[in-house]
Order: C-alpha cells, then structure tokens, then sequence
C-alpha cells in the first residue's frame, strides 16, 4: 500500500489569508458620478430645448397682445380666446389646405425624384455620375434671395405664378439636391448582391428598383420626406412672393397678416403657432419610427 506525500509550496504556508481581486468595471459601464454628470447634462439640454415651446404655449393663453411684456399676469387672465378667434375668424383652415397641399406635394414629388437620383447614382457608372452630384451639391450655395428674380421669371413664362404647381417645383428645386446626397449614402449602404438577384429573377431595372431596394431604403425615404416637408411647411419666402391670392397662402405666410406697421398681435400669434404645430407632429408621428430606425441602422452598417 503506498501514501502520497502532498507537498506544499512556501508561498502557500505563509499565505493563509488570500484577498479576492476586485471585480473588474466592465466596459461601457460608467461611475455613479458619470452617470449623474451626464443624466445632469441631459437634463439641462431638454429644458433648453423645451423652454421656447413652452413660453410659446404660455404667451398663446395672453388675453393682450402686450401681455408678453409683463407674463406674470398672464397667470390670473389665462384663457383660450385667442384660439376660437384663430379658427373661427381667420383663414387658418384655409392656410392649413394650402400647407398640406403644398407640403405633401413638395414630399411626394420630391421624395420620388431624389430617390430615382440618388439609386442612379449609387447603382450606374455614367460619364459624369461624380461631377453630377457635385453640381447638385453648388445649388445650395445660392442664397435664396438671388433665386427667387429667376424663379419668379421661369414661373411667369410657364403661368405657373400663384399656383400650388409652382411652389411645389420651386421647393423642389431646393429639397430635391440634399434629399439625393442623403438617399444616395444609404443606398451604398444596401448590398448591390440584392439587385443582382432581382435582375436574376427576371426583374427589370426599375422593378428591382421599386420592389427590391425602396421597401429595403424606408428609413432613408422617412428621413428624406420629413425633410422635403419641414423645408416646405415652414418657408417664407418663396410663398410670399410666388402666392399672390390670401386664400392660396400657407401657414408661414398667414402669421404675417397679424403684424402691421404700426401693430402686432402677438397673443394670436402664439396661438396660430400653437396650432400650426400640430400637423408636423402628426407627420413626425407618423415616420417616428423608421427615423429612429435610420439613425441606429445608419450607425451599424458599414
């Protein structure tokens, strides 16, 4: 019968408290401190970000025009008048048709036309396809103020002056070149293997167009059509110059009939802007979604 003999080692004999290693902070983690730093910051920023919308909703509920001159007293007047003179003895629904009309058609034309760009582009080896998109790129260098004499010329030729057609084109002219450079990055991003299995299945340039890559770009398309719509709900200066007749005049023109020369009504206003808001939310609403999908895609592919 033989024994086994356990040998121990002198490290092991003087040793006989060991302390645990601590665990290590794993990666990505912040400190308490960090992330209250942070949360602190954060918080900051969206009460800057917030403040005008609320001081707006705040001034709309002035009983006086002059109420923004001393706000404390708007706390003991608040009332919605302001709101039911808006909509009852204004043009704003009238200013609401024109907006949408010249919104969702500036979206949808603009969106088509920037999409077909940006895929020919991204797909197409044409003589030029390079300097092609720099051009478009040295049409946002112009101020607007040097386009609207040569718009307004090209319009009058085509009778196209205070029509809803026109100031779509015009917006357009402007949306169309940023919506390309956009749709153009993403669709570098989709595989080209999709549109060759597309064209082995028989599809047609535009059929792999249309079934295959647009349903695959829907994150591009939602970012490029929330920017063809703010750009053209919100301008001014085109559609004040283009829109001759007031029942033609879309929201950001329609503010300007509450200031005179010598006036300004300021609590309605604030209550037209208030309203104003409420469809671009909805339309925001709406692409939520796939703009946040965009944005986490666009930072994972690669």
């Amino acid at each position: 019968m033989s024994t086994t003999t356990l040998r121990t080692s002198p490290a092991d004999q003087t040793s006989g408290y060991e302390e645990e290693p601590r665990p290590a902070r794993k990666r990505g983690r912040r400190s308490l401190v960090g992330s209250l730093v942070s949360h602190g910051v954060l918080t900051v920023a969206s009460l800057v970000a917030l403040f005008p919308i609320a001081w707006l909703v705040f001034l709309s509920l002035g009983p006086d025009k002059d109420d923004y001159l001393h706000p404390g007293r708007i706390w003991d007047t608040m009332t919605f008048d302001n709101y039911s003179f808006v909509l009852q003895h204004t043009n704003f629904f009238e200013w609401m048709k024109s907006s949408l009309i010249v919104s969702l058609g500036t979206t949808v034309i603009g969106v088509l036309v920037a999409a077909t760009t940006g895929y020919a582009v991204s797909r197409m080896r044409f003589p030029g396809y390079k300097k092609f998109m720099w051009v478009l790129l040295v049409t946002q260098m112009f101020p607007i103020a040097v386009l609207i004499v040569p718009m307004y010329q090209i319009l009058s030729d085509l009778q196209l002056i205070d029509s809803y057609l026109g100031l779509v084109l015009v917006y357009c002219s402007t949306a169309v070149p940023y919506s390309a450079w956009l749709l153009k990055g993403y669709f570098d991003t989709i595989p080209f293997e999709i549109d060759e299995a597309g064209r082995v299945d028989g599809l047609t340039p535009f059929g792999t167009f249309f079934r295959l890559i647009l349903p695959l770009a829907k994150p591009g398309l939602a970012v490029a059509a929330f920017y063809n719509f703010i750009t053209a709900f919100g301008e001014v200066a085109f559609a004040s110059t283009f829109m001759l007749d007031d029942s033609k005049y879309t929201f950001a023109v329609g503010l300007q009939s509450f200031v005179s020369e010598h006036d300004a009504q300021r609590n309605l206003m604030a209550a037209t802007a208030v309203l104003i808001a409420i469809p671009v939310s909805a339309f925001f609403y709406l692409v939520q979604k796939n703009l946040v999908t965009g944005l986490t895609a666009g930072g994972t592919k690669g």
